[in-house]
């Protein structure tokens, strides 16, 4: 299937369809266990990284929720809490941790209705993007979906200190993806940025988004 020649073509049935072609139905099966990584915060700098540190990852999973507005796609993000232990303050997919018993996709969705009060009737999953491996040592899966645009956020405070909305365009339009860099751990590091007005959507998310752009657009 031939890709549109830009996200602004794009409405909720094209996405669907392009989604459909280009993303996984389910995560592999060995998301979680397989010794090899390829995204992840390291895969920029091109490191190379002990197999049994990546095997011993912690299954998480986050939901990307898209939202089909008259004025086009848009992608719903999270500014988690300055009052949580880690990634405090910064631009966030809602998601977390794999419990026991659970899919991936149930936590993705369990963890919506948690941190923004989404309700799993609202969310059609589309498909799935690639693990992503965090330096944190998390590996990620994410659930691409459509959610219904009559949806309001309600953000708990105690994750989330607001949600908003974030043209699609914008985020899959290669111009905006800003490859940066800073010191962590004794360390330079590379990794991607998408500023949007205010926001500073970088790392983690960052790196999901491009691995959207690139698994739709590319």
């Amino acid at each position: 299937m031939t890709a549109p020649l830009s996200p602004e073509a794009l409405d909720a049935d094209g996405l669907r369809r392009l989604a459909r072609a280009r993303l996984a139905a389910a995560p592999p099966a060995d998301a979680f266990s397989s010794p090899l990584a390829k995204r992840g915060d390291h895969a920029l700098d091109g490191l190379s990284l002990d197999p049994q540190i990546v095997a011993a990852a912690r299954p998480a999973a986050v939901l990307a929720p898209i939202v089909p507005r008259p004025e086009g796609l848009t992608v719903l993000l999270t500014l988690r809490s300055t009052a949580l232990r880690s990634h405090s303050g910064q631009v966030a997919f809602p998601g977390g941790k794999i419990d026991a018993g659970e899919t991936a996709e149930q936590t993705a969705l369990r963890e919506a209705r948690e941190e923004i009060g989404l309700a799993a009737e609202l969310v059609e999953p589309l498909g799935w993007l690639d693990p992503y491996l965090t330096g944190t040592g998390y590996r990620v899966a994410p659930l691409v979906a459509l959610i219904d645009p009559a949806f309001a956020p309600t953000p708990n405070p105690a994750e989330v200190a607001d949600a908003f909305e974030t043209p699609f365009a914008f985020l899959m339009d290669v111009a905006n993806h800003r490859l940066e860099e800073r010191q962590w751990h004794g360390r330079t590091r590379k990794f991607y940025a998408m500023p949007y007005r205010e926001r500073y959507i970088w790392g983690v998310t960052a790196g999901i988004l491009r691995n959207l752009y690139e698994r739709l657009f590319t």
